[in-house]
């Protein structure tokens, strides 16, 4: 266990590199903070931070760096939630109040958590198969054609066409949209094939092949739409980091561009609280340079999805932090009044 002096020491350490972008030397230390003790003292608990894997000398003669272990610490012990100041958090809601649709939510969340990070903002759209069903909606296009509408707890709306062999009478429609919402609304994705199997059976013979029709549409949209969606911003800003990675940008360039990297970064969706992966803690070796920071976001008090930034491990981790949660409780309440 280290002791409560030198946790201070690696504070501050962590704050210069952060702030300064240079190794920081015990001369530095003691004049910008108020340690207490002299240079000779910070030298030699700079030392044991060392030895003790830390911090690190990334130059002969040169001063000390954190290392991912240094900023795990950090962050676990030392590092408090900077809460964002009243402008802001106004700032965010009033920005992302404008909102119109899901789509436009995701967007505007992205680029809102770029903004104040000045960070690459990852956000996943809600889960299908962690919402509910607000309302089935069927519109007649044609005497033969019907526009099957799906509408969310999330506010996620997906539209499809579905085609009927034979006319299907505007009196017939209204029975079936009655019967299909009085079965599905309220009720979980997962939950709605079985619900809706005999439907069928319930109308004329007539009208038995257009009802199985806009069923399977239905069944079909929830299997498409299993697959998780994401929508990313910022990536500009790691140019503005491009001393923060050992040997090229491009593998963290290349390793966003995977879905399936971005989602196992941000972790399970169900999972609400905030997580932090540093350095090499990230299982994908292109990403061993950087950080997530990740947290869920829901309605009702449940997390429907993830969302969080992901930057050099040379970040301001309390003010991330701040950000990524205060930004996600502003998407939660939104989707809880949408």
């Amino acid at each position: 266990m280290l002791s409560d002096r030198r946790l201070e020491v690696l504070r501050a350490i962590v704050q210069d590199y952060v702030g300064t972008e240079e190794p920081v030397g015990s001369k530095a230390l003691t004049e910008r903070h108020r340690l207490g003790v002299s240079p000779a003292t910070v030298r030699n608990d700079m030392a044991v931070l060392e030895d003790e894997g830390y911090i690190a000398q990334p130059h002969t003669s040169a001063g000390r760096i954190p290392t991912d272990k240094g900023y795990r610490l950090f962050v676990d012990r030392l590092a408090g939630v900077k809460p964002l100041s009243t402008p802001e958090r106004r700032a965010i809601q009033n920005f992302l109040d404008g909102a119109v649709d899901l789509d436009d939510v995701v967007g505007r969340t992205v680029r809102l958590l770029a903004q104040l990070t000045r960070q690459v903002a990852v956000v996943q759209y809600p889960s299908l198969t962690r919402s509910t069903v607000r309302h089935v909606e069927l519109l007649s296009l044609a005497p033969a054609r019907l526009m099957l509408v799906l509408i969310t707890d999330t506010g996620r709306v997906e539209q499809r066409l579905v085609d009927c062999q034979t006319p299907f009478a505007d009196t017939s429609l209204a029975d079936l949209r009655a019967r299909l919402n009085s079965r599905v609304v309220g009720r979980r994705f997962t939950d709605v094939p079985p619900l809706v199997k005999d439907l069928p059976e319930s109308f004329e013979n007539e009208d038995r092949v257009t009802v199985k029709a806009v069923l399977d549409t239905l069944l079909e949209t929830l299997v498409e739409e299993a697959e998780e969606r994401l929508m990313i911003g910022g990536t500009a800003n790691l140019t503005r980091f491009g001393h923060d990675f050992p040997l090229t940008i491009r593998p963290v360039l290349e390793a966003l561009e995977e879905q399936v990297v971005l989602l196992k970064l941000l972790g399970e969706a169900n999972e609400s609280g905030m997580a932090v992966k540093i350095g090499h803690e990230n299982a994908y070796e292109g990403l061993n340079s950087t950080s997530v920071v990740s947290v869920g976001y829901g309605s009702g008090g449940e997390a429907v999805a993830k969302l969080g930034v992901v930057g050099p491990t040379r970040m301001d981790y309390p003010g991330t932090m701040g950000a990524v949660r205060a930004v996600a409780r502003y998407v939660g309440q939104i989707l809880a009044e949408s």
